[in-house]
């Protein structure tokens, strides 16, 4: 992803023979002929992607917030449309879509990259939906205390639209609620109203 720091997961790269064995063994249990042209370097290219795509697991997500920056700020700050995929800790298929992250600073603010770095490092792993959006609410929470904290995670799951039910185009919307959004409820419709525009 473009402007996002890379992530690769080394204990992929450190077990990159035993991988691609594995990958070529359930290619022949499927039914496939391992040695076709089209499939000749599919392990190797299966190993490369989970490099990438569980690069997660390199990183502490705590961490990757970095520097806090004294600010005496304490309206609303969000950070929208943030890009996502993940896999489904269940099946292992593929589920994304959009991160929307919102606080109110207590003093302490966090740069806006930092936080679809959070993202990255959240989702890049075996993951639900549900525990993704808690643990970039808690994460936030914890590096900055701020006022509060609101996250919404909308994912489409490729486990519920290509296999089981096939409902394509079905989204699911999880929420985070932390401080003030708690028991404020126009704080809430705020965030709500500015990430719909």
């Amino acid at each position: 992803m473009a402007g996002v720091k890379d992530y690769l997961n080394s204990k992929v790269s450190d077990n990159r023979e035993k991988i691609e064995y594995h990958v070529e063994q359930i290619l022949k249990l499927i039914g496939e002929d391992s040695t076709r042209e089209g499939l000749l370097e599919t392990p190797a290219r299966v190993t490369r992607m989970y490099e990438e795509i569980f690069g997660g697991y390199e990183v502490d997500p705590r961490d990757v917030l970095g520097v806090t920056f004294d600010e005496n700020h304490e309206e609303l700050v969000i950070v929208k449309d943030i890009v996502y995929y993940s896999q489904c800790e269940h099946h292992m298929a593929p589920f994304f879509g959009k991160v929307h992250i919102g606080y109110i600073p207590s003093g302490k603010i966090v740069g806006l990259s930092k936080m679809a770095r959070l993202v990255e490092a959240v989702t890049r792993r075996l993951q639900v939906q549900e525990r993704i959006t808690s643990q970039i609410a808690d994460i936030l929470t914890e590096a900055v205390a701020p006022h509060g904290v609101m996250v919404v995670v909308e994912g489409e799951h490729l486990c519920m639209c290509s296999r089981g039910v096939k409902k394509p185009g079905s989204k699911t919307v999880t929420s985070a609620v932390r401080g003030s959004f708690r028991d404020n409820p126009a704080q809430r419709a705020e965030f709500l109203s500015l990430v719909k525009e």
